[in-house]
């Protein structure tokens, strides 16, 4: 019996290595969650080519949108777990959803098998010129001294823009009033317009309006200072160790997909992202590679939602 095991086995294992030295077999599909024309679909296409090239197969962009990123990833879930069918998305579908929703078209730990992150963006706190507050500091005075008299737009209900001031809010012991909106842009848009204060928005999408003079950036919502840009204060420079406005994009597999398989997808896309060209990419979206080991992106990610969790709890935040 010990010995029809151990064969077992020893054909499981070597169906994996096999089935890992012939992937892929067909044209490979990234399913992004998100519209055309967003950070997360220009980081697909920009990855797919390359990709392609490694692996001698076609790399196939599908855009499956709804459900905050909920369509996109219940159909990975139940994709063939053979490495052809992968979710490039963003961390809302697994560090924010789970807390978030009453009910889930899909398990965040359990359906998927994490490959690398992709990329980093770290969000700038933007307000309208006629806000009475230039920096963190004066920002949470003046709302302190105005309690719950502030709005801030977000890109809607539970998104990076909502959590991260939500966040922002209960780090600095202060009341703001969110407006949502139906995507970043319309919410930018009635900032610059000063229909609303402030917001959270990624800070590529605003550098050049800030350049310009028609935003002010309180802070930046990253560890540290952007060396392009040293005098940008933090946020957490302005009182709040620790704190980070961020959010980030990875690749994942349905969860039976063989180690072996997710192990070779991880080192070329590893690869593409350490390329020079590929990292000019990057710096021209003001993103930065978190590229590490399927380890390593499961523990992110289990932080990260411990995080938002927390967050979504104490805000009281729940959709049905």
């Amino acid at each position: 019996m010990r010995h029809a095991v151990l064969g077992l086995l020893a054909l499981t294992f070597a169906a994996a290595a096999a089935q890992a030295q012939t992937f892929p077999t067909m044209p490979i599909t990234f399913v992004v969650p998100t519209a055309p024309g967003g950070a997360v679909d220009a980081l697909a296409r920009r990855l797919a080519p390359p990709l392609a090239e490694r692996l001698g197969q076609q790399v196939i962009i599908e855009n499956k949108t709804g459900a905050n990123t909920q369509i996109a990833a219940e159909f990975v879930a139940k994709a063939a777990p053979d490495g052809h069918t992968l979710l490039l998305g963003p961390d809302v579908t697994f560090t924010v959803n789970p807390h978030l929703y009453r009910k889930l078209s899909y398990d965040a730990l359990k359906d998927f098998a994490p490959i690398t992150g992709l990329t980093v963006l770290h969000q700038a706190l933007v307000a309208h010129p006629s806000l009475a507050a230039n920096s963190v500091p004066e920002l949470i005075a003046l709302a302190k001294g105005k309690p719950a008299s502030l709005n801030y737009g977000t890109f809607g209900l539970g998104s990076a823009g909502h959590l991260n001031m939500e966040a922002f809010s209960t780090a600095a012991g202060i009341t703001l009033v969110p407006v949502h909106y139906r995507g970043a842009a319309p919410a930018f848009n009635d900032v610059l317009a000063g229909h609303i204060g402030l917001m959270f928005v990624s800070f590529g999408s605003v550098v050049e309006t800030w350049k310009a003079g028609k935003v002010k950036v309180l802070a930046i919502g990253r560890a540290a200072r952007m060396p392009d840009y040293p005098d940008l204060p933090t946020v957490a420079e302005g009182g709040l160790p620790g704190f980070e406005a961020k959010s980030w994009f990875g690749l994942f597999a349905p969860a039976a997909t063989p180690r072996n398989v997710v192990a070779k997808i991880n080192a070329e896309v590893r690869g593409i992202l350490g390329d020079t060209n590929f990292r000019a990419f990057l710096d021209r979206q003001m993103m930065e590679s978190i590229a590490t080991s399927p380890e390593d992106y499961a523990e992110l990610i289990r932080t990260d939602s411990r995080k938002w969790g927390e967050v979504i709890r104490g805000a009281k935040l729940q959709i049905d």
